[in-house]
């Protein structure tokens, strides 16, 4: 039988190989992300990660408001994770640098727009997307989401599908700013919950809050009967995120 994918040239060769040694290299720098993740935050719980556009401007009252619910969280006891970016990133750094618990930044390096902000107690750079997800997910205990772009709404999607398949345990997930988010929750209560691509259940998992101190307070109130800390059995799940 002639299989044309097994007659390979000495140059197609020698690319596979190259390639193939430098993707088995880069395993090596995938774990180093990994391992540089877990040892810097296994101890910043409780914690809450904050997400929103990179672009907004530090007078506009999306940066305000987010620098508001940070400096609360942080005196509140909660440690604060960001991108570690500007906009809404550098907002939620600031506020909980003033405050009187972790500040952490989650970098990526990015070709344009991400720039490191000031306001970091821990401060750790990514390549890759998919190791920086994780870090925001491992040890988070809620999660808040202001106004941002294709990036924002990329974490918000990933956490609400792990909870939502039990990939980890279910934690608040706070939309701040309901103006700008109502018309994408119509549109999932409309149409995705309609055509049953979603169950009316999942829409449960998110909750919209305009006020600052009342997205610290409903963290509290989800928490009132039970610890920040996982269960066994949400550690057990966890550890195959």
């Amino acid at each position: 039988m002639n299989n044309k994918n097994t007659v390979k040239s000495k140059d197609d060769i020698a690319y596979i190989e190259s390639t193939l040694t430098r993707e088995s290299w880069k395993i090596f720098q995938i774990m180093a992300e990994f391992v540089d993740g877990f040892e810097n935050l296994a101890c910043i719980k409780p914690s809450v990660s904050i997400f929103g556009s990179s672009r907004t401007d530090p007078n506009h009252a999306y940066f305000k408001k987010a620098e508001i619910i940070a400096r609360l969280l942080s005196d509140a006891g909660f440690s604060v994770v960001s991108g570690g970016g500007p906009g809404i990133m550098e907002a939620a750094n600031k506020g909980a640098f003033a405050g009187k618990s972790s500040s952490i930044g989650l970098n990526i390096q990015l070709p344009h727009e991400q720039t490191t902000n000031e306001y970091q107690d821990i401060s750790l750079n990514f390549r890759h997307f998919f190791t920086r997800k994780v870090m925001f997910l491992k040890y988070a205990t809620a999660y808040i989401v202001l106004p941002g772009g294709f990036g924002t709404l990329d974490e918000m999607a990933e956490i609400l599908t792990l909870v939502q398949t039990g990939k980890t345990r279910k934690i608040p997930i706070i939309l701040v700013e309901s103006k700008f988010w109502s018309g994408l929750i119509d549109w999932f209560k409309n149409t995705l919950a309609e055509e049953g691509t979603i169950s009316k259940s999942d829409l449960d998992l998110i909750k919209i809050i305009d006020d600052p101190q009342e997205a610290v307070n409903s963290i509290f109130d989800y928490y009132r009967s039970r610890t920040f800390e996982p269960s066994a059995e949400e550690k057990e799940r966890m550890l195959q995120l």
